[in-house]
């Protein structure tokens, strides 16, 4: 009788110590769940964040496409007025505003207004009526540009628009940078120390609103 009682009593304990185990079972498993949901989040959340910054150094490469357009624009529209004396004649396209009724080009402005805001879409709309589109490559990547003579007065001759001015003289520094007198041909040339100075702009949409601006002076 007592060998089996005690034998009894073993069984108890034994069978309780089992529900125990049981319980902190749940409780790893369920630490172990969240420390995988955890994971998973976070490696999702690096993989957000490494696309949208692939995506934004996208747009900004694209954005050399805008300059070089609007360098070309400017090099063909002064090798067609060449005969044009930009420095006193308003005739001259870059001597006017573009746009509706103005010169050429909805994307060229003679002088630079620091009321027009270019980033926060009180100013320029980055629409067909006030910048150009260059296109879209094969990234998705829409490119506009603005070109903005760097003058206080619109409008008019550059001698009178209170201009911002190249230098007469340029360190090239080992580089062959040569000034607009050394490649101009005509009479529409500028002289050495009056060549405006010009601001361009270029603004590059692409994928998840990634937008990027670039700019880039010229002369």
């Amino acid at each position: 009788m007592k060998i089996s009682a005690k034998c009894g009593f073993r069984q108890a304990r034994h069978a309780k110590q089992r529900g125990v185990s049981l319980f902190f079972a749940l409780i790893a498993l369920l630490v172990i769940s969240l420390a995988a949901v955890a994971l998973i989040r976070s490696v999702d959340t690096s993989t957000l964040i490494a696309g949208n910054l692939a995506f934004k150094q996208s747009t900004t490469s694209s954005g050399d496409a805008g300059i070089e357009a609007a360098v070309a624009w400017l090099v063909a529209t002064e090798a067609g007025n060449a005969a044009i004396n930009v420095l006193n004649n308003t005739a001259h396209p870059f001597n006017s505003t573009g746009g509706s009724g103005g010169f050429l080009n909805a994307g060229y402005y003679s002088s630079t207004d620091p009321a027009v805001s270019l980033t926060d879409g009180t100013g320029i709309q980055w629409s067909n009526a006030d910048s150009v589109l260059v296109g879209t490559d094969a990234s998705a990547n829409t490119t506009r540009y603005v070109i903005q003579r760097m003058c206080r007065t619109p409008n008019v001759a550059i001698q009178n628009a209170n201009c911002l001015f190249s230098g007469a003289t340029i360190d090239k520094n080992g580089q062959s940078i040569p000034l607009p007198q050394d490649v101009c041909v005509g009479s529409g040339c500028p002289v050495a120390g009056q060549a405006p100075q010009l601001r361009i702009t270029s603004r590059t949409t692409g994928p998840r609103n990634s937008v990027s601006y670039v700019q880039a002076f010229v002369y």
